[in-house]
């Protein structure tokens, strides 16, 4: 089996061009099945795995309190997995073709209001050292909606502070373009004219983005940097950078931006991951009729 999972893993990353996380993931789902396989039900190849030996096995974990999110992706990888050894006629038949995924209770995402935003942003200093920095970094998060890693990973030829647009590449190695408010041109272009050259050093790329020592920020201090601005700004709400991007949808939607308009703004896929925030809106409205109706 190991063969077989070796071949659909480089069929992913040649093929499809998914990100090394999905890799990672899929291979790390599709090993323990396997594991679990040979040491259970002594099963070593494809062809020998049938429904029921799936379904024992998503038992066993649903028992061992894997949460359904978990198990979810599990199942995602198994049904891509087969159906590819399928297609490819290395199996007879998809013994995941009936497989139901597992329904799994739908979170809503956290969100700031507009005017914790505005007080986060602007209890930003933008004294020395990298206080330009900082507050560019939060203002770019929320104002294009941009997950960690794209931020990260911003360039500046695909920036253009004149038509204020931003071409960024997402999850499966997606690029788009998505558009950066006034403000945040405002505060990128005070970044890049007085703070950025100093942080330039010999070996420097092209990032927007630069640590002390000249090399671009990681998502790990680019995390760090908006928890401590965040912890001086006097919001007891816990502020994280995906925070940013759930408000910056929310806002939009709030203030009448069309869906599909949101969902390629936010590079998602699929439109059902967009649709999250029309239900985030309807608990804003539903708190202000509750608070505000004499009846209510």
């Amino acid at each position: 089996m190991e063969a077989e999972i070796d071949l659909f893993i480089r069929f992913l990353a040649t093929e499809r061009g998914l990100s090394d996380n999905y890799q990672l993931s899929t291979r790390r789902s599709l090993t323990e099945f396997a594991s679990w396989c040979s040491a259970a039900r002594k099963i070593t190849a494809p062809g020998e795995i049938t429904l029921a030996v799936i379904s024992d096995y998503l038992a066993v974990q649903k028992r061992r309190g894997l949460a359904a999110s978990s198990i979810k992706l599990a199942v995602v990888a198994l049904k891509i997995f087969f159906r590819f050894l399928t297609a490819k006629g290395r199996l007879e038949r998809d013994p995941t073709e009936t497989l139901s995924l597992p329904r799994i209770e739908r979170y809503l995402p956290e969100t700031l209001n507009e005017l914790q935003v505005e007080q986060l942003i602007d209890s930003i200093k933008t004294t020395p050292p990298r206080g330009l920095r900082d507050r560019a970094v939060i203002e770019l998060l929320y104002a294009s909606g941009l997950r960690i890693s794209e931020l990260a990973n911003a360039r500046l030829e695909n920036l253009n502070l004149d038509d204020r647009i931003l071409r960024v590449t997402g999850k499966g190695n997606k690029t788009r373009l998505v558009p950066v408010g006034r403000r945040a041109c405002e505060a990128l272009a005070a970044y890049l004219s007085a703070e950025r050259p100093k942080l330039v050093k010999p070996k420097t790329g092209s990032e927007i983005f630069l640590s002390a020592r000249g090399t671009k920020l990681t998502t790990v201090r680019l995390w760090q940097i908006v928890k401590e601005r965040a912890r001086h700004s006097g919001l007891e709400t816990n502020i994280y950078p995906h925070l940013l991007r759930h408000s910056f949808a929310t806002h939009l939607l709030g203030n009448g931006a069309d869906l599909r308009i949101i969902q390629e703004l936010l590079g998602h896929s699929d439109i059902s991951t967009t649709q999250v925030y029309t239900h985030v809106d309807q608990q804003r409205l539903k708190a202000v009729h509750r608070k505000f109706h004499p009846r209510a």
